[in-house]
């Protein structure tokens, strides 16, 4: 649900910032390109990773999870769509200048999103289980923190290509 609740926004993400020009003066601000796009991430994040985060134990009722996962399953949530938003973001830059660029842009961001995916279900599945999960936590949690330290560099600078 993270995943497609992510993907679902992005396509309209910079593409808006585009058309009109905005991203031309975002670039030629004294502000830092990195940080506007950090922003942008953060205002995404707060758009669809908090409303999912909030809704994460109603989402453990409907997938039968155990009582005892519907706390796993908020944290992974709130470590894991950070990462989901920074990522997508570096796939808007990517694919800012194209049409059609949002099916373009999910295969781009897709084999992206996996690890994040995958330890962020783990780290849900341990905890209903009641397993020691401090593995795929720490993962996830580096996995976020890597992406958000990282991405905003990335995108700025495939940005930066496609402004010229």
């Amino acid at each position: 649900r993270a995943l497609l609740a992510c993907l679902l926004s992005l396509h309209r993400l910079l593409a808006l910032d585009w058309e009109d020009g905005t991203l031309d003066l975002l670039a030629t601000a004294p502000l830092p390109l990195e940080a506007a796009l950090g922003v942008k991430a953060f205002a995404h994040w707060l758009t669809t990773g908090v409303p999912l985060v909030l809704a994460a134990p109603v989402f453990g009722i409907l997938m039968n999870l155990p009582m005892p996962g519907y706390g796993w399953l908020t944290l992974s949530l709130l470590i894991g769509t950070p990462a989901l938003s920074t990522i997508g973001t570096f796939g808007a830059a990517l694919t800012v200048g194209l049409k059609r660029g949002g099916l373009l842009m999910s295969l781009l961001v897709l084999p992206l999103y996996v690890p994040t995916l995958i330890f962020g279900a783990e780290v849900a599945r341990r905890g209903a289980e009641g397993l020691i999960l401090a593995t795929p936590l720490a993962l996830l949690g580096g996995i976020t923190a890597g992406v958000i330290a990282l991405m905003p560099f990335a995108s700025a600078t495939v940005l930066r290509v496609s402004l010229r």
